[in-house]
């Protein structure tokens, strides 16, 4: 029996800092979330949500056409820009903070380079873990801060069935995450459960492993897991005065979705994240609305 549970056991390091991305990452957004303008004018247009999902859907099927049909190192290129370009938005109000306009453009230009270089050059997993936790609470902030939180629910369940769908149905998400994780792209999380894990010395790719039923040396989260959920958390604390018990809330249920959901991760299999993380999350909001508040607080309806 104790040799049963003793692979389990080794497993519980792993999940525990897993779900301590939710924490640090939902912290970091909420700290800097005063340093970013709304991304959209007005921030309850049902609009803003297409236009998101649009967005969305094109890459995905960029990325997949892409890495089918071309070469891959195009989606590496495309995925490293687009990382440079929204850390220098995350770094420019950051060093505004101690630093002059004029230089705070200079230095946000040199760290999105630097980390641009980190992860091109030497893609271990704490590289990436660390561009995600900066990319991700950036991220968040942005979006929360730009969003309704009506508009924030509705974003999260309809990408809860969206990624249901592409995860049990299509499969096509596999093929996505197979992709990135190849090009050891900081779009994924990495945990390793063995301490001398190296995510640029892994050779098999997912699909490989799945089919020999092969066992992984590491946690892998997609980082819009985390996002997702964490700009109902922003979104709360910055629409509802003296929001944080409800935004805690939030990031509470999301905690409880993240617990559910390894329960099923550790079997063995992918599962899609959203519908169990933006569930508690989202079940986070309403009941802890009706107890501080006794209504929906900041929904706008």
């Amino acid at each position: 029996m104790n040799d049963e549970n003793e692979p389990k056991k080794k497993m519980l390091l792993p999940l525990f800092i897993m779900g301590c991305f939710f924490v640090i990452i939902d912290a970091f957004a909420l700290l800097i979330k005063n340093l970013f303008q709304p991304t959209f004018e007005d921030t309850s247009n049902p609009v803003n949500i297409l236009y998101i999902f649009v967005i969305i859907i094109v890459m995905t099927i960029v990325i997949l056409i892409i890495a089918k049909y071309w070469k891959k190192q195009v989606i590496q290129i495309l995925i490293l820009f687009a990382i440079g370009y929204t850390a220098f938005f995350i770094f420019v109000p950051l060093f505004s903070l101690l630093f002059t306009d004029l230089l705070s453009i200079v230095l946000g230009i040199a760290g999105a380079v630097i980390l641009v270089v980190a992860l091109y050059s030497y893609p271990e997993w704490y590289v990436i873990d660390l561009c995600g936790v900066i990319v991700g609470a950036g991220a968040i902030a942005i979006f929360g801060v730009s969003l309704s939180i009506f508009l924030v629910i509705i974003l999260l369940l309809v990408l809860a069935v969206y990624d249901a769908i592409s995860v049990y149905k299509t499969k096509h998400m596999i093929d996505l995450a197979d992709a990135v994780m190849d090009l050891k792209l900081p779009v994924l999380l990495v945990v390793p459960k063995i301490r001398k894990y190296s995510l640029i010395k892994e050779t098999k790719s997912l699909k490989e492993k799945l089919k020999e039923d092969e066992e992984r040396d590491a946690f892998f989260m997609g980082l819009g897991d985390i996002v997702m959920p964490g700009i109902l958390v922003v979104a709360t604390y910055h629409t509802i005065p003296d929001g944080l018990p409800v935004a805690l809330s939030v990031l509470a249920g999301t905690l409880i979705g993240f617990l559910l959901l390894m329960s099923f991760v550790i079997k063995g299999k992918p599962q899609a994240g959203l519908p169990l993380l933006c569930s508690g999350a989202i079940l986070g909001y309403v009941i802890s609305s009706y107890v501080f508040y006794g209504t929906l607080a900041g929904l706008g309806l």
